[in-house]
């Protein structure tokens, strides 16, 4: 049985175009600095996210954890919204590799105020840990897909800059908040010390991420990488796919928008669903079922028996992503679906 699924825009599979992109691509050893197709993605990269530099590795999460172990030192605290991927879904890799300790702050819809940032910095000179660097991550994944608004990261950026205190953007979702507003991605990344996106989320590569920051954060990040075991060699394989990613699926990134919140609209209220409408903002739909007749295990594996699969994302909600390998000639099969098992 083929199923329309959208449990995440990482199930995405690689085009015929960029399967060719990828065996075509020329390489070298990484380890050496010599392939050259890495270094033309690490050079886009970072010329996007407006940065020095950028480094290719394997993950939104090993991006993460090798930002926070270069901007900051061991018996440090790190500030996140308290439903942050690294805060939620890094199995603790923050205390495990870098020893610092987070301080979660609970947003408005995943949006953390320069306020509540002020409020929470904690200086040298305190009996406290030390605040060395607060995260940011747009759009948020589990509010909704929300954007975090430019002027708000703007006014973050200046407070933490005049505290001596960093900023990292985890923008593994960077560009879908870039389409939807019509915000360079590096007007987003000017308030951050270093920046990352993934190539394997709605861009629709098999598999990477690139960090950006100044050469010596790079250089650091590169030393962390290393730490981490993740230093590759004829890596242009696939940086290929990422360089054909960001060529070719950035701006078709609005039509998984325009899917998703079509399919908000029409599952919303169907038998309990219930779905806050203005975090629809790009490609992902939460949805609340607490009303309806089906526990969440019980939902999934409903739906799935109709042909469409979706994932847990908490006690009472589940989640659905509109991604490129989803029409809305799916998307409607999809909402079909959703009518026969929740109507």
């Amino acid at each position: 049985m083929g199923y329309i699924d959208l449990r995440s825009d990482t199930v995405t599979k690689p085009s015929r175009g960029m399967r060719r992109a990828i065996s075509k691509a020329e390489v070298g050893d990484d380890g050496f600095g010599e392939d050259p197709t890495v270094n033309r993605l690490q050079e886009m990269v970072a010329e996007i996210l407006g940065k020095e530099d950028a480094l290719f590795t394997a993950s939104g999460t090993m991006n993460n954890q090798i930002a926070i172990r270069a901007l900051t030192k061991p018996g440090g605290e790190v500030i996140l919204e308290v439903d942050s991927h690294t805060y939620n879904y890094e199995s603790g890799a923050p205390a495990v590799i870098s020893g610092v300790q987070l301080r979660p702050l609970r947003g408005e819809r995943g949006i953390l105020s320069e306020e509540q940032i002020a409020q929470a910095i904690r200086g040298p000179d305190t009996p406290y840990l030390e605040t060395q660097l607060v995260c940011l991550e747009n759009t948020h994944n589990r509010a909704g897909g929300t954007i975090f608004p430019l002027k708000e990261m703007g006014k973050i950026g200046e407070l933490c800059q005049s505290k001596g205190v960093k900023v990292y953007l985890d923008g593994a979702r960077l560009f879908n908040a870039s389409v939807a507003t019509g915000v360079s991605p590096a007007e987003y990344a000017q308030c951050s010390d270093a920046a990352s996106i993934c190539l394997s989320k709605g861009l629709g590569a098999p598999v990477g991420s690139v960090l950006a920051g100044d050469r010596e954060f790079i250089l650091q990040a590169k030393r962390v990488r290393k730490l981490l075991g993740g230093g590759m060699r004829q890596v242009g394989i696939l940086a290929a796919a990422g360089i054909y990613a960001l060529e070719n699926n950035w701006e078709r990134l609005a039509e998984d928008h325009q899917n998703a919140h079509y399919f908000a609209e029409q599952v919303n209220g169907i038998g309990g669903i219930e779905i806050d409408m203005e975090t629809v903002q790009t490609n992902i739909v939460v949805m609340d079922i607490k009303n309806s007749r089906y526990s969440v295990p019980q939902a999934i594996e409903a739906l799935k028996r109709e042909g469409v699969l979706v994932v847990p994302f908490g006690p009472q909600r589940i989640r659905a992503v509109a991604h490129l390998n989803v029409g809305l000639k799916e998307m409607r099969k999809a909402i079909e679906a959703f009518h026969r098992v929740f109507g």
